[in-house]
C-alpha cells in the first residue's frame, strides 16, 4: 500500500474527467439500454479511435484540434452508419454492430502494425491514462459535455433517431481520449444496468450516485495499490452497482 500516492494534484482532475464522462453517458445510457443497443459504445468508441491513430499517423500534434477533427469525423460517420443500418436492417442491429466494432479494432491493430510503439499506443486507448488527464483538456471537455447535456435534457423529444446517433458519437469521442474505450464502456452500461429495476423516477440519480462512488473509490484504490486505474474503475462500477442493489433490497 503507498498512501502517499494520494496526491491531490493527480487525483483531482481525473476525478473530474470521470465525473464529465459520468455525466453525459449516465442519460445516454439509459436511452442505450431501452434501445437494445448494449454495444453502441464499444463501436463508436472504437471508431473515434481509429480516427485518433489514423490522425497520429499523420504526425498530427495528439491533443490538437487535427486531431480531435479526426476522432470526431470518424465518430459521426460510424453513427450515421449505425443510423442507417438500424433502419434498414434492425432485426440485427445488434450483430452488425458488433461486426463494425471487431472491424474496427481489426483495422487499429493493422495501422499500427509497423509502429515501434504501437502496442502502448492501442493499450492507452483501450485501457486510458486517466490519471495523467491534464487541465488543458478538461476544459473543452467540460464545453462539449454543456453542449451535450442541454440538447439531450432540452432537445431529446425531437432530435430523432439521427440526432441521437449524432449526439452519441460527440459524447464518445468527446470521453474515449480521456478515459479509453473500457472505461467509457462500463460507465455507459454499468450504473444504467444497476438501476433498471429501480423507480423510474429514482434511475437517473441512482445511476449518477453509482457512477460518482465508484470513480471516487477506483481512483483512490488504484492509488493506494498502484493499480491500472481504468481497469480498477471498471470493476469499481460493477461493484458499487451490485453493493446499492443489495442495500436496495436489505433497507
Amino acid at each position: 500500500m503507498n498512501f502517499d500516492s494520494l496526491n491531490l494534484v493527480i487525483l483531482g482532475p481525473a476525478l473530474l474527467a470521470g465525473l464529465l464522462v459520468l455525466a453525459t453517458h449516465v442519460p445516454l445510457g439509459q436511452q442505450v439500454l431501452q434501445r437494445g443497443i448494449v454495444f453502441i459504445d464499444l463501436a463508436v468508441a472504437q471508431i473515434a479511435a481509429l480516427g485518433v491513430i489514423g490522425a497520429d499517423m499523420m504526425g498530427w500534434e495528439p491533443q490538437g484540434w487535427a486531431v480531435q477533427a479526426a476522432a470526431l469525423a470518424a465518430a459521426l460517420a460510424g453513427a450515421l452508419l449505425l443510423t442507417w443500418t438500424e433502419k434498414r436492417w434492425p432485426e440485427v442491429q445488434e450483430a452488425l454492430i458488433g461486426a463494425i466494432f471487431v472491424l474496427a479494432a481489426s483495422a487499429s491493430i493493422l495501422l499500427l502494425s509497423n509502429n515501434p510503439h504501437g502496442g502502448e499506443h492501442l493499450k492507452d486507448l483501450l485501457a486510458g491514462q486517466i490519471l495523467w488527464v491534464g487541465v488543458s483538456q478538461l476544459i473543452p471537455a467540460a464545453a462539449v459535455s454543456a453542449l451535450i447535456l442541454a440538447i439531450w435534457f432540452g432537445l431529446r423529444q425531437r432530435i430523432g433517431r439521427v440526432g441521437f446517433y449524432l449526439l452519441f458519437a460527440l459524447a464518445v469521442t468527446a470521453s474515449v481520449q480521456l478515459v479509453g474505450v473500457y472505461l467509457v464502456f462500463s460507465t455507459l452500461i454499468m450504473p444504467a444496468l444497476a438501476v433498471r429495476d429501480w423507480p423510474e423516477r429514482r434511475r437517473l440519480a441512482g445511476a449518477y450516485g453509482i457512477g460518482i462512488v465508484a470513480y471516487l473509490l477506483g481512483l483512490l484504490a488504484s492509488a493506494i495499490f498502484d493499480l491500472p486505474s481504468g481497469a480498477v474503475i471498471v470493476w469499481a462500477l460493477a461493484l458499487t452497482g451490485l453493493a446499492a442493489n443489495l442495500l436496495r433490497k436489505s433497507g
